[in-house]
């Protein structure tokens, strides 16, 4: 039990979980933003230009009665499907993945790329065999190197 406690602390203390754990909070506040953004700035122009229409309040009641607004039909208790809420959820999420995609490509183009180590061998041209790349003679053909 000591040991998997101990593999457990050095999981938690060593392991990514601090990362990991940094990573969800900066992705929900990222996601609060974006989602201010959908909702506030570019839902309500777009709403404006496609005849002052409010995406929030496009939704379908599944009783048959007629609301005014959504709030109407939630206080009366109405089963309804909120598809101007989905479109409002749908453009966060495409907007979202949008940045994403832009923040790894310029990731990827600031990452330098690893250099291959240098090589600890070569290639005896006699015998084609590896030796080490300090060896002044080939240790299977006897071939010295200059």
């Amino acid at each position: 039990m000591k040991q998997f406690l101990k593999e457990f602390k050095d999981f938690l203390i060593k392991g990514n979980v601090v990362d990991m754990a940094v990573g969800f909070i900066f992705g929900a506040a990222f996601a609060t933003v974006v989602k201010s953004m959908v909702e506030n700035v570019i839902m309500p122009p777009l709403g404006m230009l496609l005849g002052k229409v409010d995406f929030s309040n496009l939704f379908i009641a599944l009783d048959g009665k007629e609301y005014a607004s959504l709030a109407e039909a939630q206080k009366a208790g109405a089963p309804i499907i909120k598809y101007g809420l989905f479109l409002n959820d749908l453009v966060s999420f495409l907007i979202l993945g949008f940045v994403i995609f832009l923040f790894i490509k310029g990731y990827n183009k600031l990452k330098k790329e690893e250099e291959p180590p240098a090589p600890t061998t070569k290639v005896c041209p006699e015998c084609a065999m590896e030796v080490p790349i300090e060896a002044k003679k080939c240790p299977y053909c006897y071939h010295a190197f200059v």
